[in-house]
């Protein structure tokens, strides 16, 4: 299966970024959830502190915001929420 490949420019000056896999998949996520921003609940994913580390890395500008849960297994969980306005200039294949 191909991987996902987003070619994304951080406007207005911050530089273009192939993104490719998973940290592609994290990406289009974040695009897609605006203000809201992901968490791993919403969006599950093995590794999202990791993703958003390496967005950040590409000079991607992603908040994190720590939220209580409750359940029988109460305690906290990161929100991202991506602040950089992207353009994608190219997105081929999917997320595997």
């Amino acid at each position: 299966m191909t991987k996902l490949r987003i070619l994304a420019k951080i406007m207005p000056d911050g530089g273009t970024h192939q993104v490719i896999g998973r940290d592609a998949w994290a990406l289009r996520n974040l695009i897609d959830a605006g203000k809201r921003g992901c968490t791993p609940i919403d969006h599950p994913g093995p590794r999202w502190s990791h993703y958003v580390w390496k967005l950040r890395g590409m000079g991607f500008v992603i908040e994190t915001v720590h939220e209580d849960h409750g359940g029988p297994f109460a305690g906290t969980h990161a929100r991202y929420v991506l602040h950089s306005d992207v353009l994608i200039l190219q997105e081929a294949g999917r997320a595997a």
